[in-house]
């Protein structure tokens, strides 16, 4: 007689087979097994789930298929793993299916016995024991903190200054906890792709290839099969990666490091919109293990529970190199009141000067402004025409380099007329600026400026669209660390994790739209980014105390600004989090929000009204407070209209149990011109 098993399978959260599905196998098979099993017409890659076999009853008219094989050369996956995606799919209110093979790489699924066995000695090949080079001395302050994280249990947050060392403090906390126990493996996230190579580089240097591999959404999929399956058998004793490492399977995980916490990047904002950082503590918690977070300014949701005594925070306020005090470590801010600049002004004169005199002393500047393109829009000085996207509520961008206007929402993109295409005017011009013009613009001003050596000034542009082909950031990265950079010009990736030690003037230009954004997370992003960007002058210690961090306002009495110049987080922490008390805003509150995209706002707006009125029926809906429904801030995207509706409640567990007896509530309601539906918990773009 063959045995019933339950298998999960990707599938929507929205399907009518959400659960686990029940198949026929002639082996008894362990919950955690890899399967390729019949979905309807397709063979897709499926795990055996924890129900009991035994107890999965039959479906009257529902025939019961086999299963087409196992992946038997994998070990199954661990219970913990298992209850981290179960938790997951039901705290972010998706199917388990989705949440677990999405964590698995796809390849999986098209290998046949003998090519899985070829690759698991592959792996087994490739991942042999590196000696362990000498770690770097430290000082005091990190020398405390892995004493404390050693002998205390966690979570960390690990709050140290721009420059401090905690990458050190990271590499030692691995290398200690590996010396400790033989098979024990350490999962180091990073928010963005753009920072695994720099930091994978020393992770090999300390350990070895061998033992570092990197999981991440640019690697191909025989690159992310070959880096899971050396993770999953434990030969790889360290895992490398961005947000969706969260989900990689670790069998001996002992120590997870989740750098730059603060980051939104750690949210995922498609499919199951988890926050790794959130699951890293929790999947912490589930393996025994310890989580140390990091970061010069952390969430405000972290520092919190630093406060509330629920993390222990580490503190580590001084520089490597500078003065135990930390005094004169951290570069001088210095604001710029554009009110008093004459209009249209782009660059203030003390700026320039100030740009002039690093150049002088081969030193290097960084200018920051969060806007790539030429100009974010393109204008008819004769009519009211500009370069709106036909697909989206939102303009194209103006980019000069290859004289194209594109959206940065759908992607479309067509030539820049030659006049206005409604009344033929040819005096069209760029109206705001971007790093693109950014770059041009300066180049003019220093157009007459030269080195020490006599040569002209040397200017790059590092933003999405410079580094765009295979291997440009490298080299980029590589030319700013030899020197042959005088001024960069970035938008934020710029800004996040980067060791330019040539560094010593930071420029941040037009800052202002976050002080009274309706967003409330706003000025906490804001904050975080000066801070982080400012981080980037001064790190040799040699040259820190002449280190410079420039920004130029039409608010320069705001409070933020005022924190800003003393490096002050807690102060700034302290007040954010006094009105967010006030407010009942995360995180003293707690809130999900309804997404609906459909073929017209009205419809988009009709399924979101028709949750809403079936919600005032369910248990527990007089503990949580549903709000209108209203458009995005960004409506339409590549003609698909999008809306919102947000659900707030002063308790989490009163607005999960809420949400999960919304969802049935939810897949039932229909509605004409729907396209699809979403539900984000704890969404960080309201």
């Amino acid at each position: 007689m063959p045995y019933r098993i339950a298998v999960v399978v990707p599938t929507p959260a929205h399907s009518t087979i959400g659960g686990t599905l029940t198949y026929l196998s002639e082996l008894p098979l362990p919950p955690g097994t890899l399967v390729r099993v019949p979905l309807g017409s397709r063979e897709v890659l499926g795990v055996v789930w924890d129900d009991e076999s035994a107890t999965l009853p039959e479906r009257d008219g529902v025939e019961t298929r086999p299963i087409a094989g196992s992946l038997s050369g994998i070990a199954p996956l661990a219970r913990q793993w298992r209850q981290l995606v179960t938790f997951s799919a039901n705290y972010y209110q998706r199917s388990v299916g989705e949440v677990a093979l999405a964590g698995l790489p796809p390849q999986l699924r098209d290998l046949d016995a003998q090519q899985l066995a070829r690759r698991l000695k592959r792996s087994v090949a490739e991942t042999a024991d590196a000696a362990l080079a000498t770690p770097l001395s430290l000082t005091s302050e990190q020398s405390g903190a892995l004493a404390t994280i050693e002998t205390e249990r966690g979570p960390f947050l690990l709050f140290g200054a721009t420059g401090s060392g905690k990458t050190e403090v990271y590499l030692q906390a691995v290398q200690r906890m590996l010396q400790r126990e033989p098979q024990a493996q350490a999962l180091v996230m990073v928010p963005e792709i753009n920072l695994t190579p720099q930091l994978q580089e020393r992770f090999v240097a300390r350990f070895g290839a061998g033992n570092v591999v990197a999981m991440n959404s640019g690697m191909t999929p025989a690159q992310r099969l070959r880096s899971w399956l050396a993770a999953h058998g434990g030969a790889a004793r360290i895992v490398l990666g961005t947000r969706m490492a969260v989900f990689a399977s670790i069998p001996h995980l002992r120590l997870i490091v989740v750098d730059e916490e603060h980051d939104p990047s750690y949210k995922q904002q498609e499919g199951a919109r988890y926050s790794a950082r959130d699951l890293a503590v929790y999947r912490a918690q589930l393996e025994g293990a310890k989580v140390l977070l990091g970061s010069a300014t952390p969430s405000l949701e972290s520092w919190q529970s630093s406060e509330k005594g629920r993390y222990r925070r580490v503190l580590m306020a001084s520089r490597v190199g500078s003065a135990a005090s930390g005094e004169g470590s951290f570069p001088t801010v210095r604001l710029v009141d554009m009110n008093l600049q004459p209009k249209n002004t782009v660059f203030s004169p003390q700026l320039l000067d100030a740009i002039q005199k690093r150049i002088a002393l081969g030193e290097q500047s960084l200018v920051f402004l969060n806007r790539r393109g030429y100009a974010p829009v393109l204008a008819c000085t004769a009519c009211d025409w500009k370069s709106e996207c036909p697909n989206c509520s939102a303009y194209r961008v103006f980019h000069k380099i290859d004289r194209s206007l594109r959206c940065h929402h759908c992607g479309y993109t067509e030539r820049v007329p030659r006049a206005c295409p409604e009344c033929g005017n040819v005096d069209i011009a760029p109206v705001g600026r971007g790093t693109e013009r950014l770059e041009e613009h300066l180049g003019d001003l220093l157009a007459d400026v030269k080195q020490a050596n006599g040569e002209p000034v040397r200017i790059a542009r590092m933003d999405a669209d410079s580094t765009r082909l295979k291997g440009a950031l490298e080299q980029q990265l590589a030319s700013m660390h030899a020197g042959d950079v005088d001024v960069l010009v970035g938008t934020q990736m710029v800004t996040k994790g980067h060791d330019f030690r040539r560094i010593t003037l930071v420029a941040a230009l037009n800052p202002d739209s976050a002080l009274f954004s309706s967003d409330f997370r706003a000025p906490e992003r804001l904050f975080g980014l000066l801070m982080q960007a400012a981080g980037r002058a001064g790190r040799d210690a040699a040259q820190a105390g002449a280190s410079e961090m420039w920004v130029q306002t039409g608010h320069p009495k705001h409070p933020l600004f005022t924190n800003l110049r003393r490096h002050d987080y807690p102060a700034f922490a302290a007040q954010q989090l006094k009105e967010r008390e006030q407010a009942g805003m995360p995180p003293f509150g707690f809130q999900a929000l309804l997404r609906a995209e459909a073929r017209t706002q009205e419809a988009a707006q009709a399924f979101l009204k028709a949750a809403s009125a079936a919600a005032q029926e369910l248990e527990g809906a007089d503990r949580v407070t549903i709000y209108s429904a209203v458009p995005m801030s960004v409506q339409r995207v590549a003609n698909i209209e999008r809306a919102q509706m947000l659900v707030e409640s002063a308790s989490r567990t009163a607005l999960q149990r809420f949400l999960a007896a919304w969802q049935p509530v939810l897949q039932a309601t229909r509605e004409k011109g729907l396209i699809r539906w979403a539900v984000d918990v704890d969404p960080l773009v309201i």
